[in-house]
């Protein structure tokens, strides 16, 4: 017996010395096919690409995979205990590999022929993340197994644990546990509650299946078994299992965690980081910090929406999106809220169904805020939209306008909710900083999700009146100042190549005769920019539109031009009359101020680019002649508002200036405008070049503060720009408009525009072009510039 004893020691001992001779034999084959594991001391993990605000707030985030690293000691120790208990137990114990758990696996294929555990320790499944594929061969799970061995020899338990949390696909796109976190349940790991990180933990066997988004009932079930493998190991308590067990498995998907509404913005500084980097720009953990600050790029959110939806409800309701029942029988709440949990939001209009329409009331079922009631204040508006120039009678009661069953769309109105309706007019505000060209705001339309064209970057429209400062500015270097007098009547050109006469009009289409420059600038006289045009020359207008940015290669050299005939973006327009506002210096307008890698090293600083496009005596001049068309002046002894009088009113600062914009038909509305700080363009249209603005009547429904009449830049875009303009001047203080060395102050004779023998007005010259000769109160001057051609009509 012994003897058979010793032989078969014996024989073990061989079988043993040849499986390690086969096992190195077999590690000698296959060591040059097996990656070089030294290099996790300097992996870098695939990290998307963040865009932030200037004060760090998160506008976007970029890349295929959600991943956020964070170190082990910022994981909760709980957290932890859950993928142990799950996926290793004796991780901290065996040298890479688990033989108990190998020898399972084995006496389990060896009894079944089905590979029911993988027996991957969490080391092996760290060699298979970074360095193999996720094939079932028995070639893969050898060269897993050499490699968990390396991987222990070079790097610590903790220092393995931190990469496999970190690297483990989680589902839904979630690489790592911060990102699950996130993506499950919206939070940083530090919130979890140990039902959710039993969840987690619970996702590496087979996240596309067991996550609690796709589906529950097998989430629950994987939930279950980790939360009793932690009670087993002593990791939890009796108490804490039950607590957890009885959680609800409730999670659904959360985006990035956007604290920042600014997609256009965002996609903008993305295609530039993708110009530097390329695709790897989505995998190197970019931090892209643009220009903007939140309060300025919130402000311009919501000045731009509320000047659309101004737009658009003063023009009539257009009726309710769908009729989901009429009549008897009525959809039950339950069907109500499923069906709008299936329906789209843009903010602020949140989708709704009408249950109940009373006198001068509503009732209604709101997506994920229940049922609320809609008064008379929030539905009185709603006149029936006949076309964009007409609109029915104002409605008396509720049933005028809503019907039980229809699905509509609603809007915060203070405490409550008023009818809405999603605008098909469109629009861009865009800011910048006067000095530098930094974007401080910019909102390229209503709805990102709805249409991502950015029409403030992109959208190239009529200029109208918004060219006109720069029309007046190539003036001023060429005879004329702003005390000029310039014949506002009207023009009749007979174009004899065409067989028609040209009779360009002012808008509103009333003449003044004989007015100053600074005048017919401040109310927009449109035959006088002609005039200008004229003894200017077009060619030296259309090399001043180039000084100032603007690409003329493509612009007809007609004297349509001073009347905004050319087209340009409101990005393009913000960044001419940022050299008003800086002092006659063109600027590049840029949206990235710096770029961090993952550490904070910086990879990318903007360098501002500034360049002189006019004189700063030209941009002074032209500055006081835009401050004219907010605050008006006196000519003559009368007193005139400039076209931009409601900004005054809206701001009460008598440091800013603008201009307003309206092209033919009001198809386009413009306001651009400007402090010492900033300088912003509003802009509103369709989308379709064709179609006008319209107008609409008085509403008798509204009160005494509502628009009616033509649709303007007065009108239309100026109250966008206002609104924008207030809360971003906010932190600035009043600045007096500095007065260049090279100006001279002379009072002269408003009627005439020559020096006043006593009292008249004040006004600025280039010193050497200001008036030698006196006038007379109430006499006219002899038309300033360089040649007098036009007859009175």
């Amino acid at each position: 017996m012994l003897k058979w004893l010793v032989r078969l020691l014996s024989f073990v001992l061989f079988l043993g010395i040849c499986g390690l001779v086969a096992v190195f034999v077999l590690y000698q084959q296959i060591r040059a096919e097996l990656p070089d594991v030294s290099t996790l001391k300097e992996v870098r993990l695939e990290i998307p690409m963040r865009v932030f605000s200037q004060d760090g707030e998160l506008i976007s985030q970029y890349g295929e995979q959600r991943r956020n690293p964070v170190t082990i000691d910022a994981m909760p120790p709980l957290l932890i205990d859950a993928f142990l208990a799950t996926e290793d137990a004796r991780f901290y114990e065996h040298p890479g590999i688990d033989p108990i758990g190998i020898t399972r696996a084995a006496i389990i294929w060896i009894s079944t022929g089905e590979k029911r555990q993988g027996a991957s320790t969490i080391t092996q499944q760290v060699a298979r993340n970074f360095f193999l594929s996720r094939e079932k061969t028995v070639i893969r799970k050898i060269k897993e197994i050499f490699l968990a061995l390396h991987i222990e020899t070079l790097l610590s338990k903790d220092e393995i644990l931190e990469l496999y949390l970190n690297k483990i696909p989680l589902g839904h796109r979630s690489h790592g546990v911060a990102a699950a976190a996130q993506v499950y349940y919206g939070k940083d790991l530090a919130e979890l509650t140990l039902a959710e990180m039993a969840m987690i933990a619970g996702l590496p066997q087979a996240p596309s299946v067991l996550n609690p988004i796709s589906n529950p009932r097998r989430a629950g079930e994987r939930r279950a078994i980790v939360l009793g493998r932690m009670l087993e190991t002593g990791k939890i308590n009796r108490s804490q299992y039950d607590e957890a067990m009885a959680a609800p498995v409730a999670a659904r998907y959360h985006g990035a965690e956007i604290t920042l509404n600014a997609p256009y913005l965002a996609e903008m500084a993305h295609q530039f980081a993708l110009s530097l980097y390329g695709d790897e720009a989505y995998t190197r953990g970019l931090n892209i910090y643009t220009t903007v600050q939140a309060n300025e790029q919130h402000a311009a959110n919501q000045a731009l929406i509320n000047g659309l939806l101004a737009y658009d409800l003063r023009h009539g309701y257009r009726g309710a999106v769908a009729s989901l029942w009429q009549g008897a029988p009525a959809w039950d709440g339950q069907r109500i809220r499923e069906h709008l949990d299936e329906q789209p939001r843009y903010w602020p209009l949140e989708p709704a169904v009408v249950t109940a329409v009373a006198e001068r009331r509503a009732t209604v079922i709101i997506r994920d805020r229940g049922e609320a009631e809609l008064d008379w204040d929030g539905l009185k508006w709603a006149r029936r939209y006949i076309a964009d120039n007409r609109q029915g009678n104002a409605p008396r009661r509720a049933a005028d306008i809503l019907k039980p069953g229809e699905q509509i769309w609603v809007r915060p109105q203070g405490e409550g909710w008023m009818l809405g309706q999603l605008p098909e007019i469109n629009g861009a505000l865009v800011a910048l900083e006067p000095a530098s060209g930094a974007v401080t705001a910019l909102v390229g339309g209503f709805n990102f999700t709805l249409n991502k064209f950015n029409r403030a970057e992109q959208a190239a429209r009529q200029m109208g009146s918004n060219i006109k400062p720069f029309i007046y500015s190539a003036a001023l270097d060429h005879g004329f100042t702003l005390a000029s007098m310039v014949n506002d009547a009207p023009i009749n050109h007979w174009d004899a190549g065409s067989g028609n006469a040209w009779k360009p009009r002012n808008s509103p289409n009333v003449y003044d005769g004989p007015i100053r420059v600074r005048e017919a600038l401040a109310r927009s006289k449109n035959v006088v920019s002609i005039r200008l045009l004229r003894d200017t020359g077009i060619a030296n207008a259309m090399q001043r539109l180039n000084q100032f940015g603007f690409n003329t290669a493509d612009i007809p050299a007609t004297e349509s031009l001073a009347l905004g005939s050319p087209s340009a973006t409101p990005l393009q327009m913000a960044t001419g009359y940022a050299a008003f506002a800086n002092g006659g210096h063109r600027v590049t307008p840029y949206v990235v101020a710096r770029i961090e890698d993952t550490q904070g090293q910086l990879l990318y600083q903007a360098q501002p680019v500034r360049e002189r496009a006019v004189s700063e005596e030209n941009a002074f001049l032209i500055t006081e002649a835009l401050s004219s068309a907010i605050w008006g002046g006196a000519s003559d002894g009368r007193r005139w508002n400039g076209t931009g009088w409601r900004a005054g009113r809206a701001l009460e600062r008598k440091d800013i200036a603008g201009k307003t914009g309206t092209t033919n038909d009001s198809r386009d509305a413009w306001f651009s405008g400007f402090s010492p700080d900033r300088v912003a363009t509003a802009w509103v249209g369709f989308d379709d070049f064709g179609r006008p603005l319209g107008r609409t009547a008085h509403n008798p429904n509204l009160g005494p503060e509502q628009v009616a009449g033509g649709e303007f830049g007065g009108s239309t875009a100026l109250p966008i720009w206002s609104e924008y303009m207030k809360a971003a001047l906010a932190p600035f203080p009043v600045r007096e408009r500095a007065v260049p060395p090279g100006i001279v102050s002379v009072s002269i004779d408003s009627g005439s525009g020559l020096r006043a023998s006593n009292g008249g007005i004040g006004e600025y010259f280039v010193e050497g072009t200001e008036p030698s000769r006196y006038g007379r109160p109430g006499s006219t001057s002899q038309f300033g510039g360089t040649s007098i051609t036009d007859e009175l009509f």
